[in-house]
């Protein structure tokens, strides 16, 4: 499979699991669900699609899915490590405990693929010779 291609269908389940993500963070109350987290959420996803789907193969194309991608990678660390996952939060002994924790291992292994393809797409050898 094309190296583009991989890139491109991995990002965008990053990024339809990022948006899983905010929305079952916004329902167990670890977000407020205001206006705030409506549009720094979707102004995130409207960049990182538009660099997915509209700068593909281009330098701003893998910075921004780069960018994206490590942003992503850090939600399940942060997770991990403090708020949500824990025995004392509860969260993971709730209804949707299983799809939770999950969701944060499906978006870790995406976003950390993401990355590798990105930072392999920005040393292609291919920049700065003419095409």
């Amino acid at each position: 499979m094309k190296h583009s291609v991989m890139l491109t269908i991995a990002s965008l389940l990053s990024i339809l699991l990022f948006s899983f993500h905010l929305a079952d963070d916004i329902v167990h109350g670890m977000e407020p669900g205001g206006l705030n987290n409506l549009i720094g959420g979707s102004l995130i996803m409207v960049v990182w699609l538009y660099g997915t789907l509209v700068l593909a193969e281009r330098r701003s194309g893998y910075v921004i899915m780069l960018l994206g991608s490590l942003l992503s990678f850090g939600v399940p660390i942060i997770h991990m490590k403090g708020k949500g996952v824990g025995i004392a939060s509860g969260i993971a002994q709730s209804s949707g405990g299983f799809r939770f924790v999950w969701m944060l291992i499906a978006l870790g292994v995406t976003a950390l693929f993401c990355v590798i393809l990105s930072a392999r797409g920005l040393w292609n050898s291919q920049w700065g010779q003419s095409r």
